[in-house]
């Protein structure tokens, strides 16, 4: 007889680099986005993929903040995880980082079915900033790696249908302004982690939404879903149909035969069963398969090449195995979003378990026999009636109320319930969960004016919603307001109205720098680099005019000047090369933080300053010192570049991130 379900809370300790504060600067630009493709390239594909890839781009991660403040330093560090497991499975989570199930061990056979990364090592991939490599993760929000890649995540026990514990996690999701769960239930005696998921929009428009789970599994293993035809899309930035297995005469089932990055979203039939699985030479792995809702399945591989290798590398510590990931989401590619109707949710079922299946036909050459091959295993397994007959059961748990609160999330939820009186059974966002982040805008709620700032420095967070912003115009004018009232004004693409707005408060600002900033920001948007030039310059005297004051308020003083030092004098010796001007990018350079301009990433804007200023040499002698910019985006070519103005001889291999053919 099989033992019970238990869900305990547990401790995991890993080699950590810790995301840190987040960059105090409000995103005005997002961070750019590789999977993107030009109205060109649309106009030959299924119309209602086009229309779907053209509805609702993301054009800013607002109100989100940019994580970019982390290093490559690790030290051993301990995480809170929520352990849910019965005799079968045990599965870890981490819900201080997005929920992310960091380990999914099959305890008959003490595999390990995801790929585990044995550290945490932040690295700039998220729509803001900082997200890490392994487990399982649940992408929600825009294209991309949510925003929640690092963030906490509110977390309790629910009781599961069968009666055993049922592990909730939510939160509110701040780009799209939705609230999401996550419920794992593992039955008795279960091989398989069935996953409910939840998506609903409270609100009187509809929404944009999107969601992949993405699976990171062991790279030596095969890739099999139910298709023979998928969507390559490759990090030159175009998306093309293409047969499975084979492509350009290779079986690209196999992560490692690419050559370089790419993403295969399968076309798998309507009709079809959901699923995908890695498997090794064994013919053993892990599978996911889901409900119809959830119609996606896609494939992403490093690739064999120098670039794949280093991102490898970058993302662990030497000597451990590379991944790929298995996907899961609800469009046919991560380049579409979903219209969500007003006043209503999106919900399915995904399961997670071992898979075991013939060697001979997995890596055989016959491609229909390997994946009937796996499809039975599954069917034997876990029947497409049960994963259906699991939905039913779960959905009326869906509201089930916690039973016991196990981790808090963040209060941007109780700040939305308590502003459009949402009424969301199952996942409470309540008020004493509201943050010093929270109480500005809960004032505003509750007297129509917003306080000014209690601290001197970077202002706070601004919401951007619709209701936020008529809020803010009806609110008295002071610097505050005018200045948040911009921010969600940007947000809303009525830019002449923001300037105006930023405009108005600088006369009564205390701190001018952060209104030069963001009027900075909107000259160079409007093609005025010169003037957005002077703004930048001004705005970082102006900071450290301020700096004896901030410093002086409170113990965490020099830490925020420094924080916001460091991140306005990035984004201005950024446009003050760019716009030719060394000698005050050069004075710029010289008030960072010392901390700062030691970190790998300022150490790459330096040897950028020392190539404009005409030293050569020393701009070369940074390299050869050897640094590791932590935050360097996926895609960015800024290092080779720098490179190859400097000299002819080859990127040396620390040094070569490409992604793409023909770099």
């Amino acid at each position: 007889m099989s033992a019970g379900t238990v869900l305990r809370r547990d401790v995991l300790s890993l080699p950590a680099a810790l995301p840190g504060a987040p960059n105090p600067l409000p995103p005005m630009r997002p961070l750019d986005e590789v999977h993107e493709t030009d109205e060109r390239a649309r106009a030959a594909l299924p119309p209602d993929m086009a229309r779907q890839m053209a509805y609702a781009p993301l054009r800013s991660v607002l109100p989100a903040r940019i994580h970019d403040g982390y290093g490559r330093d690790r030290a051993p560090v301990t995480f809170d995880t929520l352990v849910l497991e019965n005799d079968r499975l045990r599965a870890t989570v981490l819900p201080a980082l997005g929920g992310r199930v960091h380990s999914l061990l099959h305890k008959p056979t003490g595999r390990e079915l995801l790929y585990r990364n044995p550290v945490l090592q932040p690295a700039n991939f998220a729509l803001n900033g900082a997200w890490f490599s392994g487990g399982v993760e649940w992408n929600i929000g825009a294209t991309g790696h949510t925003a929640l890649s690092v963030a906490p995540l509110h977390a309790a026990r629910v009781t599961a249908p069968d009666g055993g514990p049922m592990l909730r996690l939510w939160e509110w999701e701040p780009l799209r302004d939705l609230p999401f769960q996550v419920d794992l239930w593992l039955p008795p005696g279960s091989d398989f982690l069935h996953v409910g998921v939840r998506i609903r929009n409270p609100h009187e428009l509809p929404a944009p939404t999107y969601w992949w789970s993405n699976i990171a599994v062991p790279e030596e293993q095969r890739v099999l879903a139910p298709a023979t035809e998928a969507w390559h899309f490759g990090y030159a930035r175009n998306l093309s149909r293409v047969p499975v297995p084979h492509h350009e005469g290779v079986d690209r089932t196999y992560p490692l035969r690419s050559t370089h990055a790419a993403d295969y979203f399968y076309e798998v039939p309507d009709g079809r069963r959901r699923w995908i699985a890695a498997l090794d030479e064994q013919g053993t792995g892990l599978v996911q398969t889901s409900t119809d809702v959830l119609r996606g399945r896609k494939l992403f591989v490093w690739g064999s090449g120098p670039g794949g290798r280093r991102w490898q590398q970058w993302l662990t510590e030497p000597g451990t195995g590379g991944y790929s990931e298995i996907q899961a989401g609800l469009a046919r590619t991560q380049l579409e979003h979903v219209r969500l109707e007003a006043e209503s949710e999106v919900s399915w079922l995904e399961s997670y378990g071992p898979l075991t299946a013939d060697p001979a036909l997995v890596h055989g050459e016959d491609w229909d026999a390997a994946c009937a091959a796996a499809e039975d295993g599954l069917a034997a397994a876990l029947p497409r009636e049960a994963v259906d007959a699991a939905y039913r059961e779960w959905l009326p748990c869906a509201d089930a109320e916690p039973v016991e609160r196990l981790a808090a999330g963040s209060g941007r939820g109780a700040l939305e319930v308590l502003r459009g009186r949402h009424e969301l059974p199952g996942t409470p966002f309540e008020a004493d969960g509201l943050g010093p982040e929270e109480e500005p805008w809960r004032v505003l709620l509750d007297t129509g004016s917003l306080p000014a700032a209690q601290r001197p420095g970077p202002p706070g967070p601004t919401p951007v919603t619709p209701h936020w912003r008529d809020l803010l115009e009806t609110a008295p004018a002071t610097a505050a307001t005018e200045y948040h009232l911009g921010v969600a004004q940007w947000h809303a693409g009525d830019r002449a109205q923001a300037v105006r707005s930023w405009e108005r408060a600088l006369p009564e600002a205390a701190e001018r720098w952060p209104l030069l900033r963001l009027l900075a920001v909107a000259d160079l948007e409007g093609g005025h680099p010169e003037r957005g030039a002077d703004r930048y310059r001004d705005a970082c005297a102006d900071l450290a005019g301020h700096r004896d004051r901030i410093e002086a308020d409170g113990a965490d003083g020099p830490a925020r000047w420094a924080s916001a030092a460091a991140a306005l004098g990035r984004e201005a010796l950024a446009v003050l090369l760019a716009a030719g001007r060394t000698e005050e990018a050069r004075a710029v350079w010289r008030g960072l933080p010392e901390a700062d301009r030691a970190r790998g990433s300022f150490r790459l804007i330096e040897a950028q300053l020392l190539l404009a200023e005409g030293d050569l040499a020393a701009a070369r002698a940074v390299y050869d010192a050897g640094f590791e910019p932590a935050d360097l985006r996926e895609g960015d070519e800024t290092v080779g570049e720098v490179w190859r103005q400097l000299t002819a001889e080859p990127l040396p291999a620390a040094y070569d991130f490409r992604m793409r053919p023909g770099e």
